[in-house]
């Protein structure tokens, strides 16, 4: 999952960042609110960690020009503005969830997959395929009740692909799941961790679309 987070204190986004990343999360970070606008523009990313008192474009009319624009992206507002009226504010203005500084990094993940859910209308937290289950909180995979040993980056795709079982997903895509923008992957990076994958779940688990991307079917 790519997380932009926007947030112009340095050492506060760097631990941020950080703990994220630990997380499973591919983050790209911005410090002010007019860079962010634009990236949101022109990139994809699965959620936002938004800050309100950033320079440049405060976060509340970044958000505003977000939902503007119909775009029905997961935003999460972190700040330290905790007065009620505040949060009522930020949520009113299409925030999906509101946090108040300091926080758990831990509480901050979890509320992050729960917005991932949400967004792809899951209920349940497990992402299941026939005998293959997920679990993105303890980043377990078992296939027939037994785990799977995965690299961190090999989950990041196989949940990617599992989330948007049905549909073809390109290398850029599944570069963007794992991989920042002061990240520079290699070459062939999918190409390898998909071989792995299909090493360890079965040589037909994914399926190549040549020229077009890489594709789990729906589970039957």
């Amino acid at each position: 999952m790519r997380v932009l987070l926007v947030e112009d204190d340095p050492q506060l986004g760097d631990g941020l960042a950080a703990g994220m990343r630990q997380s499973g999360f591919a983050v790209d970070w911005l410090k002010d609110g007019a860079s962010a606008d634009a990236a949101l523009k022109s990139e994809s990313f699965d959620l936002v960690v938004l800050d309100l008192g950033l320079p440049r474009l405060s976060g509340m009319e970044l958000l505003r020009r977000l939902r503007a624009r119909k775009e029905m992206l997961p935003v999460l507002i972190l700040t330290a503005r905790d007065a009620v009226a505040d949060k009522i504010a930020g949520l009113d203005a299409g925030a999906d969830d509101y946090l108040v500084k300091p926080i758990d990094l831990d509480e901050l993940a979890a509320r992050l997959r729960a917005l991932t859910r949400r967004s792809g209308g899951r209920a349940v937290p497990k992402l299941i395929h026939g005998a293959l289950e997920l679990d993105p909180a303890s980043h377990q995979v078992l296939l027939a009740g037994q785990p799977v040993d995965m690299g961190t980056r090999e989950f990041a795709i196989l949940h990617a692909l599992l989330a948007n079982a049905g549909h073809v997903m390109t290398r850029t895509q599944l570069e963007s799941s794992i991989y920042g923008w002061s990240e520079e992957p290699d070459s062939n990076a999918v190409e390898v961790h998909i071989h792995h994958l299909r090493r360890k779940l079965g040589a037909d688990f994914i399926k190549t679309l040549r020229g077009v991307g890489y594709l789990v079917e729906k589970a039957k």
